[in-house]
Parts: C-alpha cells; sequence; structure tokens
C-alpha cells in the first residue's frame, strides 16, 4: 500500500550528512544509538542544493564502472603476489572479517580502491557474509515522488538519493506497494499504457533499477512483509477488481515465486508483519459475495513449517477514521514489529498501540510524534527499524513540505520520539521500507 509498500543509494545529500570516515578506521556502528541523545536538525538550503549538484557520489553498493578500473600496468597489479588481495599484506579471510564490520556507508570508498572488494560487493558474497556473522545495518527507504527514491541512514545521519525508477512517470499508477527483501527493494504498480502489473526491482548490488518480474497471480493492494532472502505477499485485488485469498512467496536468491495456500478469508487493502517466526496478515476488506466490502477484524497467521493458515479474531487495530470515514478511504493498518512485539500507529488519535498475545487485544502505550500528519493514514510511515520503531512524516504545510524521521527504541515507559533527520521535501510519504543487510 502507499505507506508500507516502499528506498537509496547514489547521491549523498552533503549538507546532511557526516563526512565518511577514513577506509583505514573501519568503524563498526551498526546499532540505533538513539536514547541518550538529540541530533542536530538540518535542513537542505539553496546553497547545499548547488552544491550536491555538483558533487558526485561514488556507487556505495555497485557493481564497476567503466573508467573505474584500475589501468593495465598499474602500481596494483605489480603487486604480486597481492595482486588480487582485498588488503595487501593481510590474507583473505582476516581482511573480510575487517571489511564485513565496516559501514555499507564506506563501501564505495573502498571499492574505488580495490578491484576485489568491487567483485566481492556486486556479486552478493560479501552480504552473504554479514548474514552470516550477525552484521546487518538498517537503511529506511522512502519515496515522496512518483519515481525518486531516496535511502536514510539512522546511524550516519545520511540522506542518499537512487536513480530514478523510471524516466516517464506519468506511465505509472500513485498507488503502489513496495517491499525490501534480502538486498533489493521491489516496487509494485500498474503500468497505465498496458494497464498491466509491473514489478520494479532496485538492487544495491548494481545500484540499478530493472523490470520484467511477475508474481504468478499479479496484484495490488495486498499485505506482504519480508524476513532476510524471502517475503510472502498475501490477498489483494487482481487486474479484474476481484479480491483474493491467494498468496504467494517470493525468495530474492533464487528469483523465484512459490504459491503458498490459500487463506481463510479474500481481502485487500491489509498488512502483513513477521512475528516470531510466522507471517500475519492484519486487517483490511474482504468478505463473501454479499457483502464484499466489509471491513475485516480479524487476523491470520501462517505457519512456514506446517504451511498452514490460523485465523485470529479481533487482531486488527481499531479504525481510526471513524464511523464518518469510510473504510475505503483508510490507509490499511499501519503495523510494525519490534523485537517479536506488535505495535500499530493510530492516526485518528496519533497514538501508539502495542497487541498483547495472551490477551489477544490491543492497549495505548503513547502518543507519536505530534508533527507526523496524514490524510486517514495515508502519507504517514510507520516501520521496524532493527530495534526501533520509525515514523516519517510531516507537518501539514502550505507549498514546500517538510520530511521527518523520528525513532524511539521500545522500553518501559510512553514512547520518547527522537529526531534522528529533517530534510525539506514533499510530506507525503507514498512507499517506505526498510532493508537489513
Amino acid at each position: 500500500m502507499l505507506e508500507g509498500r516502499s528506498c537509496v543509494v547514489p547521491r549523498v545529500f552533503s549538507s546532511s550528512c557526516q563526512q565518511e570516515s577514513s577506509w583505514g578506521c573501519m568503524s563498526y556502528r551498526l546499532g540505533l544509538d538513539i536514547g541518550n541523545s538529540k541530533r542536530p536538525l538540518e535542513i537542505d538550503s539553496e546553497d547545499d542544493q548547488h552544491q550536491r549538484k555538483a558533487t558526485r557520489l561514488i556507487d556505495l553498493e555497485s557493481r564497476p564502472q567503466e573508467g573505474d578500473d584500475l589501468q593495465e600496468g598499474s602500481d596494483d597489479q605489480r603487486q604480486s603476489p597481492d595482486s588480487h588481495s582485498l588488503i595487501p599484506g593481510i590474507d583473505r579471510d582476516n581482511a573480510i572479517s575487517c571489511l564485513i564490520r565496516c559501514s555499507r556507508s564506506d563501501y564505495g570508498s573502498i571499492a574505488s580502491l580495490n578491484k576485489s572488494f568491487r567483485s566481492l560487493i556486486s556479486s552478493g558474497e560479501l552480504y552473504k557474509l554479514r548474514k552470516q556473522n550477525g552484521v546487518i545495518e538498517h537503511w529506511i527507504y522512502f519515496s515522496c515522488h512518483l519515481v525518486e527514491w531516496e535511502a536514510f541512514d539512522p546511524v550516519r545521519v545520511r540522506w542518499m538519493r537512487l536513480p530514478r525508477m523510471i524516466e516517464n512517470e506519468y506511465v505509472i499508477f500513485p498507488d503502489r506497494e513496495s517491499l525490501a527483501v534480502g538486498t533489493e527493494l521491489l516496487v509494485f504498480t500498474r503500468d497505465v499504457m498496458t494497464n498491466s502489473y509491473v514489478i520494479y526491482k532496485y538492487s544495491i548490488l548494481t545500484n540499478s533499477w530493472t523490470s520484467g518480474m511477475k508474481m504468478n497471480v499479479p496484484r495490488c493492494l495486498f499485505g506482504s512483509a519480508s524476513l532476510g532472502e524471502i517475503a510472502i505477499i498475501a490477498g489483494g485485488r487482481d487486474s479484474q477488481g476481484n479480491t483474493l485469498r491467494s498468496a504467494e512467496m517470493y525468495n530474492s536468491e533464487t528469483q523465484v515465486w512459490e504459491q503458498l495456500p490459500d487463506m481463510h478469508e479474500p481481502r485487500n487493502m491489509c498488512s502483513g508483519v513477521f512475528m516470531d517466526g510466522k507471517f500475519y496478515v492484519i486487517g483490511g476488506m474482504g468478505g463473501n459475495e454479499s457483502n464484499k466490502s466489509r471491513v475485516l477484524t480479524c487476523g491470520e497467521e501462517f505457519d512456514l513449517k506446517t504451511r498452514t493458515w490460523t485465523k485470529i479474531p479481533n487482531m486488527s487495530p481499531a479504525r481510526g477514521g471513524g464511523a464518518d470515514t469510510p473504510a475505503a478511504a483508510e490507509a490499511p493498518p499501519l503495523v510494525a514489529v519490534v523485537n517479536n512485539e506488535l505495535y500499530a500507529a493510530d492516526y485518528a488519535d496519533m497514538e501508539v498501540r502495542k497487541y498483547d498475545k495472551q490477551r489477544k487485544a490491543w492497549f495505548t502505550v503513547g502518543r507519536l510524534p505530534e508533527r507526523a500528519a496524514s490524510m486517514n493514514g495515508w502519507g504517514l510511515a510507520f516501520r521496524a527499524c532493527g530495534d526501533s520503531l520509525i515514523v516519517i512524516g510531516g507537518p501539514r504545510t502550505a507549498g514546500e513540505g517538510i520530511i521527518e524521521v523520528n525513532a524511539w527504541a521500545p522500553a518501559a515507559g510512553p514512547p520518547q520520539w527522537n529526531l534522528l533527520g529533517r530534510k525539506r521535501s514533499s510530506n507525503f510519504v507514498y512507499n517506505c521500507a526498510v532493508m537489513g543487510c
């Protein structure tokens, strides 16, 4: 859906980032340290905009580009036997042990110095090794425009811009979903020229977009979530407008879509999460032939081991719009899971709620950031980012807007939101996804 269904790499916005640490430092700060300090607010000025137009960022996670290759007969090639080593003088295993602990933000600088490291990135091997060693960084990918995406590194406080998804922004619908899985960002939308569903895929390994991937049953307005290299998509509507009960699982390593057993209820405008190793689809609209627009308060749990669905009553958080707001005008449930606990954002009352698994009931834990405005829940991102909840949005303003990133690491007591970053942008978030790798 618009909120949870969608972020970035090549150009760094120099006015709102810290300087990259030198390669030799190999800094290792992969947690969100947001508990005790406030970061200064930084908004791009006109001078900053001119400066970043003149600044090129070496691709943070890209394949070697033409012209980047070391010239034949260079000093690097003449250094035998270390001509293909990652770090001259250090064996490969120890070099990799060091490199996997560097921040992803430093990979572009390192890759510009070493062919072997560039190859390690573009092949995907480096990220597999990071995963095996439990090294994970979470970057936030979001879109406030039809075909433009940005990424935010919450540790380095860096805003980055991805390549444009497609040149002609008028061929895709603004209503779309997005999902980060493995090292890929998937954007599901409709091509208005062909009236067909299309999937655009951004890879951090190549820093580029491709299209052409298809599900077994193309759809929109579904619930989805990812866990490592797999993602599950459930429900939604097909191209004829029929509400679906079918589900599919995608593996980013094999690039294969697998059909899963059907859910108990057909539903669209729903949300999905992983919790305790199981996939949950929550809320939405569906029902039987006599009432296809019935608001669903139940959820469904999919067990990956038994491959069965279990219906869970009253799992959907309360509707934020109330009786006067049509259900179709509201955003899907704004839900996120941190440390296997389920949270929801109530946009109407500006509250954060938590799901009690034992009592199967929701209760209020505190307030959302006061400046996080939305339109019936649309335009506001509420996501999990590592051990923190993230809210991305901005105040309602005339003319140019502001986007803010707030974070809270759930603990005892009400939410204490920390403003991680702020920049000028449209304050309506079409899509948001968090990639951990």
